[in-house]
C-alpha cells in the first residue's frame, strides 16, 4: 500500500528537478566557468568590488527584520491574548494589503513619501516643515546663507528602503508567531502562575522560549526575500541604494551583462543565507533543550 502511494510523489519530485535542482546546477555551473565555458574562479575574486553592496544588503535586510520583529511579536501575543472575533479581524487586516499586487503597494508609497507626496504636503499644513527651517537656521552658522527647505527627503533614502521591506514582509512575521503563540498549552501558564512566577517571568520563561520556533520562521521568511530584493530597492530607493538583488538583476538583463558574475554572486548569496538559517536552527534546537530541562 505504502509503495502505490508513494507513486503519487513522482510529479512532486519531478516538479522539484525540473525548477529547483536543475536551476541551482546551472547557477554553479555557471558560476564556475567562463564566457568561453572553461573552468576558472575569477567570478568570486571579481566580486570583493561590490563588497559594499552585499554590506548595505544585510544591514538593511536586519534592520527591516528587526523591525519586523518588534512589531510583529507584541501584536501576535495581543492577538493570541484576544477573543476570537477579535482575531479574525486582526487577521484580515494583516492580510489585507496581501491581496493587492505587490508592485501597487509600493508604487502607492512611492506617492506617499515623494517630495510632493501625502506625508509632505501634512507635514507642511502642520507647520512641521516651517518649524525645523526656524529651529536650523537658529543653530546655522551663518543664518543669513541658510537655505529654507521645502520638503523632507524621504525617497531615494535607505529609509524608505526598510519601509517598503516592513511594510510589504510585516505578515510574514506576523503569522507564525501567532499560530505558534495560540497553540501553546495553557496549563503550563498556569503551572508557572501556580509556582508564584508573576506575568513578566511566565513571558519570560514560557511563553517567550515556547514561540521561538514561530521567530525563527518569521525571521527567515522576513530576512530571505528582504536581503534578495530588487523591486522595493529600486522603487523606493530610486537606484541609488544598490542590492543585492539589484546587482544580480544588472548581471542578468543590464548593460553590464555578464551571467557567470551574476551567478557567482547568487551563489554566495545562497550560501550565506543556508548559512545563516543553520545557526538560528541551531540557536532555537538549544532553547528549545534549555527549556525542557
Amino acid at each position: 500500500m505504502r509503495n502505490k502511494l508513494s507513486w503519487f510523489a513522482v510529479p512532486y519530485v519531478v516538479w522539484m528537478a525540473l525548477f529547483v535542482v536543475a536551476p541551482i546546477i546551472m547557477v554553479v555551473i555557471y558560476a564556475f566557468s567562463t564566457a568561453d565555458g572553461g573552468f576558472t574562479l575569477a567570478n568570486f575574486t571579481r566580486m570583493g568590488t561590490y563588497a559594499v553592496v552585499f554590506t548595505r544588503s544585510f544591514k538593511l535586510a536586519l534592520i527591516a527584520t528587526l523591525v519586523c520583529l518588534l512589531i510583529g511579536y507584541p501584536i501576535s501575543y495581543i492577538m493570541s491574548k484576544e477573543g476570537r472575533q477579535f482575531q479574525r479581524v486582526g487577521m484580515v487586516l494583516i492580510m489585507l494589503p496581501m491581496w493587492m499586487n505587490f508592485l501597487l503597494r509600493t508604487y502607492s508609497w512611492m506617492s506617499i513619501l515623494e517630495n510632493n507626496g501625502l506625508l509632505n504636503q501634512f507635514f507642511q499644513n502642520i507647520g512641521l516643515i516651517d518649524l525645523y527651517n526656524t529651529i536650523a537656521m537658529h543653530f546655522a552658522a551663518d543664518p543669513a546663507a541658510y537655505t529654507p527647505i521645502t520638503h523632507f527627503q524621504m525617497l531615494n533614502t535607505q529609509g524608505a528602503v526598510v519601509l517598503g521591506m516592513v511594510y510589504n514582509y510585516l505578515p510574514f512575521m506576523i503569522l507564525p508567531i501567532y499560530s505558534v503563540i495560540i497553540k501553546l498549552d495553557h496549563s503550563l501558564i498556569e503551572a508557572a502562575r501556580d509556582l508564584g512566577a508573576n506575568t513578566f517571568q511566565v513571558f519570560r520563561r514560557v511563553i517567550l522560549p515556547l514561540s521561538l520556533p514561530g521567530v525563527l520562521s518569521g525571521i527567515t521568511m522576513v530576512f530571505v526575500p528582504s536581503v534578495s530584493t530588487f523591486a522595493i530597492s529600486k522603487m523606493l530607493g530610486g537606484g541609488t541604494e544598490l542590492l543585492l538583488g539589484d546587482l544580480i538583476e544588472q548581471q542578468f538583463m543590464g548593460n553590464a551583462y555578464n551571467p557567470q558574475l551574476g551567478a557567482a554572486i547568487s551563489l554566495v548569496m545562497m550560501v550565506i543565507v543556508v548559512v545563516c538559517m543553520w545557526v538560528m536552527n541551531r540557536f532555537g534546537e538549544g532553547e528549545e533543550q534549555a527549556v525542557m530541562l
